[in-house]
């Protein structure tokens, strides 16, 4: 280490520290160099991106666990357990929640940054470097400039900028270097050697290797010449011609692993003593960086692993695949499944990565690998696939998460047609994912009989004895097979038969410890307690359990199984008539669905998002909403339970926009057992007050009340009840029409459901309904204030206040954030620039203790300072 206080003072001066320049020019050295002069290595998280990081969960997991090392971190940050759909948004919010607050200086170091190739990763790195708390300090570094928004910082002078030119070493920092190697040159012969290599520390550095052993460096400083690649081929064939024999086989039998420790080196040669060298060329500073503190793995200078690989396939091209598959089979005895089969694969030992990725698939899910899971999928030939009943299963499987169906049942074929190539030690275990597989193709069309088929087959295999210590299946099985069952009982109307299942695949979730499956049974679950009879209360329960346990384990962003419990509370706080919260909790459903098939959760999502839009009084909206859940349902094996509440639904708003004629003739033309539902006889009765004929609706809504046309839906039984007492009321009978609508608010008064009276006002009739005689004179208020444009009030909140208020300025973006408007069309309204609108935000943020701006809506509302006369749009 060759102290350089000049930088030193560069780093330690602001709060973010880039620092860009090529490859071997001291950026990590002069870093390490500096935590020691400044005895910072308690305070200093270190991480090291890996090769071309195409992966933005292993990338946050590594920050975590490197925060988690420091002295300041093991007691602020938590862990965050690796899972399926941990998205970079959610591990960045937990740490600006963990770190709010910190009263003494963090460095977090990012080395070789221009290996992360993931836009998710990168974007949220943003986002972290714009809202960390001042005392979280940065270095980036990195070989070229990344779009980081560095401008930002740049203009606040929170950015300090170190480039290539500012980490040449000097003449006196060069022979610094060269005498803490052992080299002794003449004043002539450094200066030389510092213009030739332009002062490149990792020439230098390789320069000083070789001359400490050369017997006329003098002569060898002369002679020494080239650019940057030049220089670095003409040292790798002069050190490797000059190094031990030993030394040099490792050098290049290793060149193939972006990674190496002792006992793998070990494999490769076929020597021992591999750990001892790996660690002295570490100390020479010249080849090696140890990637833990520990010294137990080591990396390469990226240019000289090339450059030794290349010299490697130039002298034994032969030798290539073997060393690739002795690597393989190495990391996968050892536990690194993902860098076995990627050097199986670079071996095109298609075999071997074939079975190592089937039998790490599904612990790859677990773990939340879904993206290098898919990555290592595509480097499988085409055709390979194509004739490989696993791989074709693990194409299914990948088919079937990214919503292509068609093709995942075409995998599914292949994989069938060719399953007698399987060997018979795996054959058992293929047939279970095969059926499991189409288990969840059947559930995801709706298709109760095929999965009911398929769960009876699989849970007889679950109960089998010696089934797991076989390999067959492990404890997941069962839990997944009953959820799985419970999910398609529900969404084809047979509620009791789904609780019973999914309480029992929860018990046995929790029973193997799967939190990912105990979600998604929670999630089931809470919609599953909003039908009618059950409890809106027990619903949001569920709802909120599932929630809080997605956000303990980080899946809160992008978790699919989540998307139910939010649609739940979407249902819950809707038929609350709090309009804002439901679309909050409804646009999270949507964000998630975006990346996953979950048809049967998404046709929920769009007719809650039409009743939502019904209750504005967006017909255009509702309609769009509606045709959305119709196109899904022709999709559906088997009709969703929501269909005929959706059809209901669309009928509704072409009566509210006066489509009578068409309305008319869809009834007449509906199947007789359809428009004989209670949910069919409430649009007819609308229709019929539509068209002036109260006496014909009472007609209509009449086998209701005589229990012939039971309601399926929470809130169609009030809505039937409003149009009975509007009907009534037409008619002249004003007790029959009071008794109604005493009734609707009888069952509208427990758990406030407040949506049908939005969807049929009937002011008047309240008015007049609360001079009389009723219980319910604090709900008719209520109800018509939120007809009055006035939102109703939220849940009750323990808010702290606010320890620093909101600026008259602030507060009027804070007006904006409840209403479907982007920031740039926000700063339009305002007559002000997008950057001004974003620091007000990002101020709004800060001082409501918020990440989002869901968050910042639903805080703001807690404390009272968003008026009911928000803004919408």
């Amino acid at each position: 280490m060759v102290p350089r206080p000049g930088l030193f003072e560069l780093l330690g001066g602001v709060r973010v520290v880039h620092v860009s320049a090529p490859a071997g020019s001291g950026k990590t050295y002069l870093l390490r160099s500096w935590i020691a002069a400044e005895g910072l290595e308690e305070r200093t998280a270190w991480v090291s991106v890996a090769r071309e990081e195409h992966d933005p969960q292993a990338f946050w997991l590594l920050v975590l666990d490197s925060l988690r090392r420091t002295r300041i971190g093991a007691e602020r940050v938590r862990e965050l357990t690796p899972a399926p759909d941990l998205g970079s948004a959610t591990v960045v919010a937990r740490l600006l929640e963990d770190l709010s607050g910190l009263d003494e200086p963090l460095w977090l170091i990012i080395d070789d940054l221009n290996e992360l190739q993931s836009e998710e990763a990168i974007r949220h790195l943003e986002l972290l470097l714009g809202s960390a708390p001042p005392q979280l300090r940065f270095v980036l570094l990195t070989r070229r400039d990344l779009r980081l928004g560095l401008h930002r910082l740049r203009v606040e002078g929170q950015l300090t900028e170190i480039r290539g030119q500012d980490l040449r070493f000097s003449l006196e920092e060069s022979r610094a270097l060269l005498k803490a190697a052992g080299v002794r040159l003449s004043d002539g012969a450094v200066e030389s050697l510092v213009a030739t290599t332009e002062g490149w520390a990792a020439g230098l550095r390789l320069a000083a290797l070789t001359l400490a052993r050369d017997p006329d460096p003098e002569r060898f400083a002369a002679r020494f010449s080239g650019r940057e690649r030049a220089v670095a081929e003409y040292l790798l064939a002069e050190v490797l011609e000059r190094q031990p024999d030993e030394v040099s086989r490792l050098l290049l039998r290793t060149s193939i692993l972006d990674r190496v420790t002792g006992p793998l080196a070990d494999r490769l040669t076929g020597s021992s003593g591999s750990y001892r060298i790996l660690a002295q060329l570490e100390d020479a500073g010249a080849f090696v960086v140890a990637l833990d503190p520990e010294r137990s793995w080591f990396r390469y200078h990226h240019l000289f692993a090339d450059l030794l690989a290349l010299e490697l396939r130039r002298t034994v091209p032969e030798e290539v695949p073997g060393l690739h598959t002795i690597a393989a089979e190495w990391l996968a005895e050892h536990g690194h499944p993902v860098q076995a089969i990627r050097h199986a694969q670079a071996a095109e030992n298609w075999s071997l990565a074939a079975r190592l990725l089937e039998d790490n698939w599904r612990s790859m899910r677990l773990d939340g690998r879904l993206a290098t899971r898919r990555e290592l999928l595509s480097r499988f030939p085409a055709d390979r696939i194509a004739v490989d009943p696993e791989l074709a299963v693990l194409a299914a499987s990948d088919r079937q998460e990214a919503g292509s169906l068609q093709e995942a049942e075409r995998y599914l074929t292949l994989a069938q047609r060719n399953s007698g190539s399987v060997p018979a030690e795996r054959r058992e275990r293929f047939q279970v994912w095969l059926v499991l597989l189409r288990m969840r193709l059947a559930r995801t069309r709706n298709d109760l009989v095929a999965v009911t088929e398929t769960a009876r087959w699989l849970l007889a295999l679950a109960d089998s004895p010696g089934v797991f210590e076989a390999g067959v299946a492990d404890d997941s099985l069962r839990p997944t097979v009953l959820i799985e069952l419970g999910a398609a009982e529900m969404w084809s109307g047979q509620p009791q038969a789904a609780e019973r299942h999914l309480e029992q695949g929860l018990e046995e979730a929790r029973e193997a410890a799967r939190p990912a499956l105990e979600l998604e049974a929670l999630s089931h679950l809470a919609f599953l307690s909003l039908i009618p009879l059950r409890s809106q209360a027990i619903g949001e329960q569920r709802a909120r359990e599932a929630v809080d346990l997605a956000r303990a384990h980080g899946w809160e962003e992008t978790a699919s199984t989540a998307a139910t419990a939010y649609v739940a509370l979407g249902t819950v706080t809707l038929y609350r008539g709090q309009l804002a919260e439901a679309e909050s909790w409804l646009e999270r459903a949507e964000l998630v669905l975006r990346r996953f098939a979950q048809p049967t959760t998404a046709m929920m999502l769009h007719t809650r998002r039409a009743l939502l839009e019904l209750a504005r009084g967006r017909h255009t909206e509702a309609m769009t909403a509606l045709r959305a859940a119709e196109s899904i349902q022709d999709t559906l094996a088997t009709q969703h339970m929501h269909a005929t509440q959706a059809q209901a639904l669309k009928l509704e708003t072409l009566v509210q926009v006066g489509e009578t004629d068409l309305v008319q003739r869809a009834l007449d033309e509906m199947d007789e057992d359809v428009r004989a539902t209670g949910e069919m006889r409430v649009v007819a009765a609308a229709l019929r007050l539509a068209r002036d004929d109260p006496e014909g609706a009472a007609a209509a809504l009449e086998p209701i009340f005589a229990g012939a046309a039971p309601l399926e839906f929470s809130g169609w039984d009030i809505l039937a009840l409003l149009l009975k007492a509007r009907a009534e009321d037409a008619l002249g009978d004003v007790g029959a029409s009071s008794r109604a609508l005493e009734r609707a608010l009888d069952l509208a008064e427990p758990e406030g459901v407040l949506l049908p009276f939005m969807l049929h006002p009937v002011p008047e009739l309240l008015e007049r309904h609360a001079q009389l005689r009723t219980t319910h004179a604090s709900l008719i208020s209520e109800i018509l204030n939120l007809l009055s444009g006035h939102a109703p009030a939220a849940r009750p909140q323990d808010a702290a206040p606010l320890q620093e208020p909101l600026s008259e300025s602030e507060l009027r973006v804070l007006r904006y954030l409840p209403t479907n408007l982007q920031a740039a069309e926000i700063a339009g309204e305002l007559f002000v620039s997008l950057n001004t609108i974003r620091t007000h935000m990002r101020n709004v943020y800060a001082k409501l203790g918020v990440h989002t701006r869901a968050d910042a809506v639903k805080r703001a509302r807690e404390l009272g300072l968003l008026s009911p006369s928000t803004l919408r749009r």
